[in-house]
């Protein structure tokens, strides 16, 4: 028998989004990108907008209405290159706020929405530059 992992709390998922996006801000290449489209004053929103999003990823819960695809269609500057780093970024994020069967059940999410945006987004699933 298995165990399933606890349900990720409100906390956790706060934790995971600002703990990541603070390293995302910081990054030579994602800072850029992500400045661009999201705003100076733009964060404070966009937060709650990926907490929503995650817990729905993460626990099903339906309070996030949009479509990342779309949104990502729209980013200036975006490229198949940029979801290695992004990518490193989350699972070290992981690994540093979660047990490891944790973070490796938020990775695998991680790495599933990646695929798929970068099929949505016409990058072949194992471009890296």
């Amino acid at each position: 028998m298995t165990l399933q992992p606890a349900a990720f709390t409100d906390a956790e998922i706060d934790a995971l989004v600002e703990t990541f996006y603070a390293k995302v801000r910081q990054h030579h290449r994602l800072g850029p990108i992500f400045e661009d489209a999201v705003g100076v004053n733009g964060w404070p929103e966009h937060l709650r907008t990926l907490k929503r999003f995650w817990a729905g990823v993460l626990r099903g819960d339906r309070s996030y209405k949009g479509s990342p695809m779309a949104v990502h269609q729209r980013v200036e500057g975006i490229h198949a290159g940029l979801f290695t780093p992004w990518l490193g970024l989350f699972h070290a994020t992981c690994a540093e706020l979660f047990d490891a069967p944790r973070a490796a059940l938020v990775g695998a999410k991680a790495e599933r929405i990646a695929h798929t945006l970068k099929r949505g987004l016409s990058f072949p699933s194992d471009a890296v530059a």
